[in-house]
């Protein structure tokens, strides 16, 4: 596992386990356990959304919504 985890394309850094906003004037840790597991929730949920667009994608043979529209 990689030891610095950027959540999305947020300034948003988990860390060895801690959240920190990042800038161009350095780093600050988050230190409200609320946001803190906010942040947590959000990370589970794209790495849900993440997983479920790699199954999809490794699915053979299935014609994707795209290329269905139009067709009955």
């Amino acid at each position: 596992m990689p030891r610095s985890v950027r959540l999305a394309q947020s300034p948003v850094v988990l860390r060895e386990g801690r959240w920190w906003v990042v800038g161009e004037a350095g780093a600050v840790p988050v230190s409200d356990p609320s946001f803190a597991t906010v942040l947590n929730g959000f990370a589970e949920a794209v790495a849900a959304a993440d997983r479920a667009v790699a199954d999809l994608r490794a699915r053979p043979g299935e014609p994707s919504a795209s290329s269905m529209r139009g067709r009955r």
